[in-house]
């Protein structure tokens, strides 16, 4: 059973987390460490009695905007990357409730020997009686990433804020790992991402959080205990709001 704790900023969260982030090193294929970690993490936020939905890409197994590289059309390749987030969601349903996690597996398409559809409704009582939902198949729609997915998904459920996970510290004013004089933001608005062009997230998730007034926090996923951190409020990479 989660144990409440009255000190927390957040109590109904989803964690936007990408496919790459479970490959591990390489970003590709699914590294049984990364995930174990994922999942230890995840413990602590359910031991925190804090309502958590979770929205995982497909980018290690494969990535939409690949399709010219691989002679496919966009449509299509979406519809691939979808199925991409179905298996990375099954890998970390089984290592949450590993971690003792009841967790439940909604998709955007329907397969029902795999995952329940995706019903707004059920997902917040799954949430309510303290499972954790794995949100996963995207939008259901092609030429939406799973960025998009997420806003969606948090502004449905009446999420507090959107954690953006990332391999970075936050939102820098360049690639960091290119340019060494990027300067960290600890804050931005919604338009300064979108006018910036800060590649963080796709301009239609933070016109979607900008509509809903949902805020983001972007920040290094593979920091031991970041997710704690952010739920007590503390200052944790980026946050983007009005």
């Amino acid at each position: 059973m989660a144990r409440k704790v009255s000190r927390l900023r957040y109590r109904r969260v989803v964690l936007k987390m990408s496919g790459e982030f479970l490959g591990g090193p390489t970003g590709c294929g699914i590294d049984p460490k990364v995930v174990g970690f994922l999942a230890r993490e995840l413990r602590s936020v359910h031991r925190l009695g804090v309502q958590a939905g979770l929205v995982i890409g497909g980018g290690n197994i494969f990535r939409g905007l690949e399709a010219p590289a691989h002679g496919l059309d966009r449509t299509t390749a979406d519809y691939m990357g979808m199925l991409a987030t179905v298996i990375n969601g099954l890998a970390l349903q089984g290592a949450l409730e590993k971690e003792g996690i009841p967790t439940r597996l909604q998709t955007a398409i329907e397969m029902q020997e795999l995952a329940e559809p995706y019903i707004r409704r059920k997902a917040i009582r799954h949430l309510e009686k303290g499972r954790m939902v794995i949100f996963v198949g995207g939008t259901g729609n092609p030429y939406f990433s799973t960025d998009t997915a997420a806003a969606l998904r948090a502004s449905e459920i009446g999420a507090e804020v959107l954690f953006k996970a990332t391999n970075v510290d936050g939102v820098y004013s360049s690639d960091p790992t290119k340019d060494k004089r990027a300067r960290l933001y600890h804050s931005l608005t919604y338009l300064d991402m979108l006018q910036q062009r800060l590649k963080v997230m796709d301009a239609t998730a933070i016109s979607l959080c900008m509509e809903n007034c949902l805020p983001i926090i972007v920040f290094n996923l593979s920091v031991e205990g970041n997710i704690e951190r952010a739920l007590k409020g503390k200052t944790v990479g980026t946050l983007v709001s009005h």
